[in-house]
Parts: structure tokens; sequence; C-alpha cells
């Protein structure tokens, strides 16, 4: 049991998780009994919470301390010593860290002094600070999803029109993807990002000037509007003049089109730019392309890997190979690179079209990382090293990079360039520091999941990656607590029983675990750069989002 003398050491202990900041102790009836704080965060509010089901300390009260992780935060539940009292009978004391009811810090420093921590005295009835009427509660941290919830839904639809095409089967496997519910976190980090840095660049008046003038090319109807002849562009399409639709004759000279004269940009001296982000919040219509273009190339980079891997599951579904076909699975992800190069060149900045024609090119060379790791000896390359060692990490997170943080970082980068970011400015490179600790915090608890999650939660096959013959973060971790693991990821876990042997050595080590504070620390960083932003809805978004990446199960 514990002793109450020893309560404020045992409250200053568990303030070591960085995400805490203040404790404070009660009885079920509201009753103070001590607090403390790290000096070195705020202490503008308090957050605390008053009463825990008696369902919740049954199912810990054997271990005399519990734990229990919830919507509002980490709360150990405590049995305090009563000498008036037996043991039975004790009165259960509630610690709450960082929950939603909030008072003012001097106010709870006033009632500790006023309380005995021997002899805790019941509140006055006409004190409102501990009572179960509805105390004061600060703003609840935004919901990532919740806060651009609209631009998503839109997003989402207006998308399914930059997929048609001459032929309804191409269409048809095209859309297929998008027709089934996904995370869309790289859409999501585009938003909220643009929405996190507009107004800060020093070219973001004219951005909004371009998004808000006809002729300037950057309203959401010019996007869609060809920069050549429709003819031209499509060569071939049966809902297009016969002249185009037909090639029984020669295609005659056509006379061009008299040349477009943008309006001129408003003077504005840039001297007189203060950096502040736009409020309210706001999005321009390049970047919402820029979130469908993104979208797009995961997408397409999806129906590539389903033939790849031959995986027969995609979101809960038949993946598009096993519906349609590897043929029309490679064209459709061909198809949709073609689109999104084509939207690509209407946003108008040469940084961005240079940022996401590499992370197409990045997506090859992570894929061609993965085969050589697994038929490296087909392909007369050098696979993974005998040893666990340095290099075989450097491939590995090298690999996830490509394949999976490059599209996050290099998107998320272009929505800071399309909101006004020049060469210089530091915004630009805050959002690249983001999706790039970001998105391998999001590779890395993926690993994880394919070997904790069912094939139901993941919405794909679980334990996929050993049936690939695929090293991932947990059995690279395991294989330097299980040597044995050496032989079998050399021979990609192609013998009869090695998956089942690899998973068996990676649950009995700390691979898992490893894994994860790897993924953490990722996030943490990814955190980290942010301090540089403004304070916004939209910051604080991105910062729950590192948190939630390491905490998610599906």
């Amino acid at each position: 049991m514990l002793n109450l003398a020893n309560l404020r050491t045992l409250l200053s202990r568990v303030l070591a998780p960085p995400s805490l900041h203040t404790v404070a102790l009660f009885t079920p009836e509201g009753e103070l009994v001590c607090y403390a704080s790290d000096p070195s965060k705020t202490k503008d509010h308090v957050r605390v919470l008053v009463g825990l089901s008696t369902e919740t300390w049954q199912e810990t009260r054997e271990q005399h301390v519990g734990r229990v992780d919830s919507e509002l935060g980490h709360l150990l539940v405590l049995p305090i010593e009563s000498p008036k009292k037996e043991d039975d009978d004790e009165p259960l004391m509630l610690l709450a860290l960082n929950s939603e009811a909030s008072v003012p810090w001097e106010q709870l420093e006033a009632k500790q002094k006023k309380a005995s921590p021997a002899q805790p005295q019941a509140p006055p009835t006409s004190d409102t600070f501990l009572t179960t009427s509805s105390p004061a509660k600060p703003p609840a941290r935004p919901d990532p999803y919740a806060l651009v919830a609209p631009q998503l839904k839109e997003l989402r639809e207006t998308l399914l029109n930059l997929l048609g095409s001459s032929h309804p089967s191409l269409t048809e496997i095209a859309k297929y993807y998008f027709l089934h519910p996904s995370k869309q976190l790289r859409p999501l980090l585009v938003l909220l990002f643009s929405q996190a840095t507009n107004g800060l660049g020093s070219g973001w008046y004219l951005k909004q000037w371009a998004a808000e003038c006809e002729g300037a090319g950057g309203r959401a109807e010019e996007l869609d509007w060809p920069l050549t002849r429709a003819d031209v562009l499509n060569d071939w399409n049966p809902s297009m003049p016969d002249h185009t639709a037909s090639f029984q004759a020669s295609f005659s000279l056509r006379s061009p089109r008299a040349p477009h004269k943008p309006p001129l940009p408003p003077p504005f001296p840039p001297a007189l730019h203060a950096p502040t982000v736009a409020a309210p919040l706001a999005l321009l219509p390049t970047q919402v392309r820029l979130a469908q273009i993104v979208e797009m190339i995961h997408v397409a980079s999806l129906l590539h890997d389903d033939v790849i891997d031959k995986s027969p599951l995609r979101r809960g579904a038949a993946s598009a190979p096993a519906a349609f076909g590897n043929k029309l699975s490679v064209l459709a992800g061909d198809f949709l690179l073609g689109r999104t190069s084509a939207a690509l060149s209407r946003l108008g900045e040469n940084e961005v079209v240079e940022l996401i024609a590499s992370v197409i090119a990045n997506l090859v060379e992570g894929e061609i990382l993965q085969l050589k790791s697994v038929h490296a000896d087909e392909l007369g390359l050098a696979g993974l090293s005998p040893n666990v060692g340095q290099e075989n990490w450097n491939i590995y997170l090298q690999k996830t990079y490509l394949k999976t943080a490059s599209l996050m970082a290099k998107g998320a980068r272009a929505a800071v360039v399309l909101g006004g970011c020049k060469e210089g400015e530091v915004w630009k490179e805050v959002a690249y520091a983001y999706g790039r600790n970001l998105g391998i915090a999001f590779q890395l608890v993926d690993d994880i999941l394919d070997y904790e999650a069912g094939d139901a939660t993941l919405g794909k096959p679980g334990g996929a990656d050993l049936q690939l013959g695929l090293a991932t973060g947990p059995a690279l971790f395991a294989w330097e607590e299980h040597p044995e693991l050496g032989p079998l990821i050399k021979r990609k876990f192609g013998q009869p029983g090695d998956v089942e042997l690899a998973r068996d050595l990676v649950r009995r080590s700390s691979g898992v675990e490893r894994t994860r504070d790897l993924a953490r620390a990722h996030a943490d960083k990814a955190r980290e750069v942010l301090a540089v932003l403004p304070d916004s809805d939209a910051k604080v978004a991105l910062e729950v989002l590192t948190e939630r990446v390491v905490k998610r199960t599906s």
C-alpha cells in the first residue's frame, strides 16, 4: 500500500513521460490530496479529472496500482492507507494526468494550502472547483481529420472526375481503390500543412491573388482547363468531334488559338510582408488539387505493388489484380500517373513539378531496393549482408523512405511552396522534415502491425512481409537477440516452417517494442520541428497526428 507521505515523490516520478506536465490526486468525492508539476512546463491551466468508474478499478485492484489509457489521458488508480477503515473499505484515490476538465493553477495551489494531506477536508458546497457540475473546459485539441473533413470529402468526390477514360474498363479499375475506405493520410498532410503555413511565405499575396483573379490560373475551375486543345491532348476519344474521333482521314492543319494574356499581379513591396498564418485558416485550389495528385500517385503505387506482391486483399476487399487481373492493374496504375502528370502541370510551380516527379522515381527506386533484398541472386545483385549490422538497417530505412515517406515529405513541402514559400524561407524545410519523419514512423508501425494485427484489422493479409521474404524492423531487431533468425532471413523464409519460426522468434524478442520505440523517436522529431511554426489549429492537428501514427492499430 502507498503511504500519504510518499505521494508527492510518486507524483513527481510519473511526470517523466514527455506528454505529461501536471498531476493531481483526489478522492472519489473530489477532495484534493496532493499535486505536482514539471517546473519547465506551462502552468496556465492544470487539467484534472474527478471520478473513475468502479469497473475500471476492479480490473486493476489486484495489482494495487492500476494504469488506464483513455481518450482523456493516462489515469492511475491508487488505494491509500486509512487508519480509520478496514482495508476493504479504503477510499480510492484518483490520479489524473492531463485530462479534459481544467482549472487555473492558482486556484489549485490555494486549494492545496487549505487541505491537510493527512486529514483532507471536504470542499464547501459552494466550491465549484471539484464538484461534478460542468467545470470550465479548455478547447479540445482539434482532430486532424475533423479540421478538414469537408475538404477531404469534396476532394474525394471531385477526384473521380479526373479518372474518366474512353475505355470504360480502364475507368472502372482506375476508380476501384478510391471507392473503398482509406486513411487519406497523404492528402490530409497536404491540407493541414497548407493551413498551417498559408500566409507565412513572402509570395503568399501572389498565390492568394491568383486564386481569386479570373485568368490568373489559380482558381478551381481554371485548374481543369487544358493548356492545349482538347483534341490534341486526347488524341482519340469518341466524345470528341469527328476530326479527332476518326482516323479515316488525314489530320488537317488547324489555325492556332489566340494567346492567353494573364492579368498583371498587384504591386506589393516584399519588405512589408510579415509572416502571419492566414485567418481564418485558408486553402488554395492549387493545394486541394495537389492533395488529389498525391493520393492518385499513392493509389497508382498500390496497384503496381499488389501485382508485384501478388496480394489478394487491399482495403478489406479483393485487390485490383485479384478482381481485374495483373495486366489491367498495371495499365490502370500507369493511367493514374499520366493523369497526375497532366494535373501537376497546371499548378504553375516548377519546384512542385520537380518534387512530385521525383516521388515517382523514388517509388520505383524503393521497389528495386525491396526486390534486391528478396531476389538478389536472381537479379545478379548484392543482397542483404549475412550479419544484421548497420548496412541492413540502412537498406531497410532507405527503402522505407523511398516507398512511403518520400511522398509524404515532398507532398507536404510542395503544399508549402504552393502557398508562396520562397527559397531561403524555413517553412518548406519544416514541412519536408515533418513529412519525412512522420512517414518513416508510419511505415515502422505498419511493419509492427504485420506481426500484431489480423487480415480484418489491416484490410490486407497479416504476416505478408514474411511471406514475401522481407525482413522488416521487428525481424532485424529480433535477429540481434536470436542469431538463428539469420539463416531464415538469408533464405527469405523460403523453407516450410520458416515463416512460423520467424514469427515466434520475433514475438519472443523485444523486436516489436524496439521498432515501436524507433517509430516513436521519428514521430517525436516530427513534432519537434513544428515548434518553428506559429500557433494555429492546423499546427496542433499536425502534433496530434504524430501521436496517432504511433498508437494506431490498423
